[in-house]
């Protein structure tokens, strides 16, 4: 029996929207045991009328919030929904982790309580994003786990994401690109172009370096940038699409009956627009490089994207991805 241990507390929506994704769940993966760590009483009202054998609720008392500073956190919030779940994966107790919380102090939970694999310099955060004409998007490595970065630790990055992308989402042989501010081998400061070279040398579909004009263009199944950049391009696709949906749809609103029927006569249209850029169907963040899976969505998560990542953690363990990762650094160390 596989177990999720689950951050019942985290997000603007839990434990409602997180306790809606499990009962939706519950049948679909009869062999997966969900594992609720947050306020008992809150987590009980959402399941008035429900028995199942498979949802098992730990009572704690504190919620490690966004505002708390992350290692200060799971120090002093010992009994938080967080760092309780935590514990029980790295006991052994629970195969994998999701949190809706605050991701510096899942981070932290990650690398001091759950641990690194051996060989493993430093973790990394990779979302997968849509791009513009492959249904299976793309993975970015790392967008915000480590501030500063070394090539070694991109190289890492790049195979662990490799490996992810041929057992979860079926890609043979993914095309990896660098995240650099030109096409040119020769671009970038002096840790790109050195990563660069050193992605040259290794068993990768390298394919060379990708512009930030060019992520949504399917030029690559995996992206690898530091942390530091791909946080800041992550967060920048992010309100450009925010900016972007809010716009249209004022001015569907606010122009008159015959922008409204041409919207009306468009609306197929974008629906199927909506649903190729429908970012929740791809799961959430992995925390890559522990000893467990670890994924966290976005705080302002409803249930659909907690239901995909929960479906994503299930797959996870299906595919025994942790073991793959721990094979390879076994035998590359």
């Amino acid at each position: 029996m596989k177990k999720i241990a689950i951050d019942a507390m985290g997000g603007e929506h839990a434990p409602q929207a997180i306790v809606e994704a499990v009962l939706s769940l519950v049948k679909q993966l009869p062999q997966t045991k969900f594992i609720l760590f947050g306020d008992k009483n809150k987590i009980e009202n959402c399941l008035i009328g429900v028995k199942c054998e498979r949802i098992e609720i730990v009572n704690t008392t504190e919620v490690i919030d966004d505002s708390d500073e992350p290692v200060k956190a799971i120090k002093q919030k010992g009994d938080s929904s967080m760092v309780v779940a935590a514990k029980y994966v790295k006991d052994g107790q629970a195969d994998a982790l999701f949190s809706m919380g605050n991701t510096g102090a899942l981070l932290a939970c990650g690398i001091f309580i759950i641990g690194r694999i051996k060989g493993v310099k430093r973790p990394a955060l990779m979302p997968t994003l849509p791009s513009s004409s492959n249904k299976l998007g793309f993975n970015m490595i790392d967008v915000g786990a480590n501030a500063q970065s070394k090539p070694e630790y991109l190289i890492q990055w790049a195979k662990m994401a490799e490996l992810y992308a041929e057992k979860i989402r079926k890609i043979a042989h993914p095309r990896i690109a660098l995240l650099n501010n030109g096409a040119e081998f020769d671009k970038g400061d002096a840790l790109h172009q050195e990563v660069y070279k050193k992605l040259l040398k290794e068993d990768l579909n390298f394919v060379g370096n990708i512009e930030g004009n060019e992520l949504f263009s399917d030029k690559a199944d995996i992206v690898v940038t530091d942390g530091f950049c791909g946080n800041i391009a992550l967060k920048t696709l992010e309100g450009t699409s925010q900016v972007i949906v809010h716009e249209m749809k004022q001015s569907l609103l606010n122009n008159g009956i015959i922008v409204k029927l041409g919207a009306l006569l468009a609306k197929h249209g974008l629906q199927s627009l909506k649903s190729h850029f429908d970012v929740a169907r791809y799961g959430g963040a992995v925390l890559i490089g522990l000893n467990a899976p670890v994924v966290k969505t976005h705080g302002r998560s409803d249930k659909r994207p907690v239901y995909y990542t929960l479906l994503q953690i299930d797959k996870m363990l299906d595919e025994h991805l942790i073991d793959e990762f721990k094979k390879y650094f076994l035998n590359n160390n």
